[in-house]
């Protein structure tokens, strides 16, 4: 049997070293190595969106990877892809960590400088576990085993310009077209998604914080199932709680929740905090919202630059969304790409609160007009994005891109995300 092999480390030597010694061993097929984590799990979702059998049998994380940390990622990939056999390569062999490792899904430990014996035995042992996983999980089609749901992460330029209706709306769209949809309230301090949808649930992301292991069932106890349909993960109600949730914990609840549904909307409010900055980096789509005013799109190039420099996302992986667009003003969505760097969704919102403001008001957004513009370019977006299902036979003629097309499927499988000439949209 042939072992495929993909080794993630950054040191260039270090990958040279490991590479080296990978092809040395019997029966082994080792993969160029990947530099960083999202590069990992981006490759991993695209082979697993082709097929279970693509994936490799054995993952190689040097403990220098980032921007996640090792045993951090090593928890992503044993959630997301549990028929790949994860081995941490570590120069601290101690009893601490090779529990810690464990803990987090490894299925062993290879101590530097490298062995040959030693990697030949983990390797081995690794990839025959990954074997067994896939023959039963070829067998039963109630496990999960694709490469999670489509994670969108919503921000606001500053505060006021629509974040929550918008991430709402486009849960909404989502759960209306089929998908299974879980909408996070992760503006910490102050988010205003339960007020949105007329909801009162004493649980919240807090109640997962500290758990090292979530569970389908703890995951359960903690969401709000509303009348719509979609799964709420609420922000505290005591907004100094919010500290409580670190990028670390926000990081597993985002992979249990991706790995449970097939959208999760995350609602990021304004301010930025550790929790939100890691699910902006795990995002498969970043959206930015922004109102076609000076103060918001500074904001908005000032939040693209942040990102960049904290190494959280590149201002060419970001979309951001013009909402209360009008033709009439100076400030149009080509400019706005030009200043951000971003890359602008075809679709823009007009501006018209009055008829957001009744539903506002009543915290009944779940029951906005069908007819109102705003709710109907808002799930033109989430058609945009990705997270609508569209049969392929719904339109012959091309009036309606299917999932392929989408902002969130051409990221999944690497491609470019800018989409650089799109037009304006509604507005």
């Amino acid at each position: 049997m042939t072992t495929r092999i993909l080794p993630v480390v950054s040191d260039a030597d270090a990958a040279r070293s490991i590479t080296t010694l990978l092809s040395q061993l019997p029966d082994a097929e080792p993969a160029a190595p990947v530099g960083d984590s999202t590069s990992l799990l981006d490759t991993l979702a695209r082979l697993a969106g082709e097929s279970l059998d693509e994936l490799p049998e054995v993952v190689l994380v040097h403990e220098r990877i980032g921007p996640v940390p090792a045993l951090e990622l090593i928890r992503e990939v044993a959630l997301r892809f549990p028929a790949v056999g994860v081995i941490l390569i570590t120069a601290d062999a101690s009893p601490g960590l090779f529990a810690a490792a464990m803990d987090s899904g490894a299925r062993g430990l290879v101590s530097l400088p490298l062995s040959y014996e030693e990697l030949t035995n983990r390797v081995q042992a690794a990839a025959q576990w990954s074997v067994g996983v896939r023959r039963h999980l070829g067998s039963g089609g109630d496990v999960f085993t694709g490469p999670g749901g489509t994670v969108v992460t919503v921000t606001g330029a500053k505060g006021g310009v629509g974040v929550t209706v918008t991430a709402v709306q486009l849960a909404l769209a989502a759960h209306a077209s089929g998908k299974t949809v879980a909408l996070v309230d992760m503006d910490l301090q102050a988010g205003d998604v339960a007020s949105y949808l007329d909801v009162q649930f004493r649980r919240s992301i807090v109640d997962l914080a500290a758990i090292s292991d979530i569970s389908p069932r703890v995951l359960s106890d903690a969401v709000f199932s509303h009348s719509t349909g979609i799964a709420l993960l609420l922000a505290p109600g005591e907004g100094e709680r919010g500290e409580e949730v670190s990028d670390r914990a926000a990081r597993q609840i985002i992979s249990a929740l991706r790995s449970r549904y097939e959208a999760v909307i995350v609602d990021c409010g304004t301010q930025m905090h550790g929790a939100n900055a890691a699910a902006i980096e795990m995002a498969d789509i970043a959206l930015l919202v922004t109102t076609p005013d000076v103060v918001a799109v500074r904001g908005a190039k000032r939040v693209v630059r942040m990102w960049d420099r904290l190494q959280i996302r590149k201002a060419e992986e970001t979309v951001t969304l013009v909402n209360r667009a009008n033709r009439n003003t100076e400030i149009q969505p080509p400019l706005i790409q030009r200043i951000t760097g971003t890359r602008v969704a075809a679709t823009a919102i007009p501006a018209n609160f009055k008829e957001l403001q009744g539903a506002v008001d009543a915290g009944r957004m779940h029951e906005l007009d069908a007819k109102s513009v705003v709710k109907q370019a808002l799930w033109g977006l989430a058609g945009e994005l990705g997270l609508v299902k569209i049969p392929e036979s719904a339109d012959k003629s091309g009036k309606f891109r299917n999932d392929r097309g989408s902002i969130g499927n051409r990221r999944r499988r690497g491609g470019d995300a800018r989409g650089h000439g799109e037009t304006e949209g509604a507005g």
